[in-house]
């Protein structure tokens, strides 16, 4: 394990190298103190940010890294740390070419490199089903290609902003459907990425595929939207480095169609306003299904609501206050190795006072398997998979705008559905910087 511990030590020293230097800086140094309250790790980028932002380019990137303390499972204790890095850019070409016929038309692209060394995987230790693994991301790793295309959003039309959206491209189902803010705070696969769906069809960060989405807002707190993509085989595989344009090359039949449809409102509620989301969707992944034989589908129900808000001190609406996050899935136990997905929680923005940007979160995941998995287990001989049970708490302390340490717990009851590997209990920190 040196060489992982070793990894681990270098992050937490140059997170305290920074720390140090950012604390002298707000005491000596006015330039590195506007560089500690800007809005990202790179600043001004030496004053090229905001002329190429008035010349319709947009860059952005982050690192994020979670360290796991794995003090038991069916494997013992042990750690893991895993990173990444993701960088993005969206291109305004009205701003470009200085045409306002082409407002509303973006091209955007977005890479990303994961962790490939040893010790990056704390599933290795616990084995857990895919979809509870303890960590958000260690599939796709090395380099990879996450998005690319143009995204329309039209002016005003019928007395509505925004009516209609049009995207294209290389895309990624996951970053467009079943979305919550409360997704980023969590560390494992199933809060913070797979969100039910991810158990049964490739839902996660690492699924690009060749797309379309339209979506339809008549007013601003109402949406629907679809999306059909290519599916295929080993998507998510870190060999193909996100580029496997044709899909299956040598089996095309292995290709098929992917459909997300998805609606929803954002009200707000009461003299506060609270915000809030309530969604309802479906999907159809039409892959050759060699496990069940048929196409997989299946429906999903998402609420997300502000409870209280904190008072406000000035005209502008205080971000603090408590929100509860829920989402349940149901799916045909014929094509799907989960038939039921629920998870919920809450999140409470300033709950330490003085703190206000911080976040302190707790999260719950239920999964039942499909009695089909469990009747060929039983016929095999093998353990029958019941259901698996994730809780997970943190506290996201922001030491600035862009910079984020969040100390977190796990604990994954029956990590694979049976009693025949053992709970796991973990405790670990998050990082992240944006830049």
């Amino acid at each position: 394990m040196e060489f992982g511990r070793s990894r681990v030590t270098r992050v937490f020293l140059g997170l305290i190298l920074v720390l140090g230097l950012a604390a002298g800086a707000r005491a000596e140094d006015d330039p590195l103190e506007a560089w500690w309250r800007g809005s990202g790790a790179a600043g001004d980028m030496f004053g090229a940010r905001e002329p190429l932002k008035d010349h319709g380019l947009t860059l952005r990137g982050r690192w994020r890294g979670i360290y796991f303390g794995i003090l038991s499972s069916e494997n013992g204790s042990g750690n893991a740390f895993t990173q990444e890095l993701v960088f993005g850019a969206d291109l305004d070409l009205a701003k470009l070419v200085e045409w306002p016929g082409l407002d509303g038309l973006v091209a955007f692209g977005e890479v990303r490199w994961r962790d490939t060394g040893h010790y990056i995987n704390p599933n290795d230790d616990v084995e857990a089903d895919r979809l509870f693994g303890p960590s958000r991301m260690v599939s796709g790793r090395g380099w990879r290609l996450l998005a690319f295309g143009l995204r329309y959003v039209t002016p005003e039309m019928f007395g509505a902003e925004d009516f209609l959206s049009l995207t294209g491209g290389w895309l990624r189902p996951q970053q467009e459907f079943v979305l919550s803010t409360f997704s980023n705070l969590f560390a494992n696969n199933a809060l913070g990425s797979g969100r039910g769906l991810g158990g049964n069809i490739p839902f996660s960060s690492s699924f690009s595929s060749w797309g379309g989405i339209v979506e339809v807002k008549p007013v601003s707190w109402q949406y629907t939207k679809a999306g059909l993509f290519m599916s295929y085989p080993e998507a998510t595989a870190s060999e193909n480095n996100g580029l496997m344009f044709q899909g299956d090359p040598h089996v095309p039949a292995e290709n098929g169609l992917y459909l997300l449809i998805e609606t929803g409102v954002r009200p707000e509620i009461g003299p506060d306003r609270l915000g809030g989301k309530y969604a309802a969707g479906s999907y159809y992944y039409g892959e050759n299904n060699d496990e069940f034989g048929v196409a997989k589908f299946g429906f999903y129900a998402q609420a997300d609501q502000m409870l209280w808000r904190e008072p406000s001190s000035g005209a502008e609406r205080s971000s603090q206050g408590l929100s509860v996050f829920s989402l349940v899935m149901f799916a045909p136990e014929s094509s799907n190795d989960f038939t039921f997905y629920a998870q919920g929680g809450l999140a409470y923005e300033g709950a330490v006072p003085t703190r206000d940007a911080d976040q302190l979160m707790l999260g719950l995941a239920l999964g039942q398997y499909s009695r089909f998995d469990a009747r060929e287990a039983r016929e095999a001989g093998e353990p029958e998979a019941g259901h698996t049970v994730l809780l997970e708490a943190g506290y996201r302390c922001r030491l600035n705008k862009w910079l984020f340490v969040q100390p977190f717990a796990q604990y994954i009851a029956q990590p694979d559905g049976t009693t025949t590997v053992a709970n796991a209990a973990i405790l670990g920190l998050f990082f992240g910087a944006d830049f």
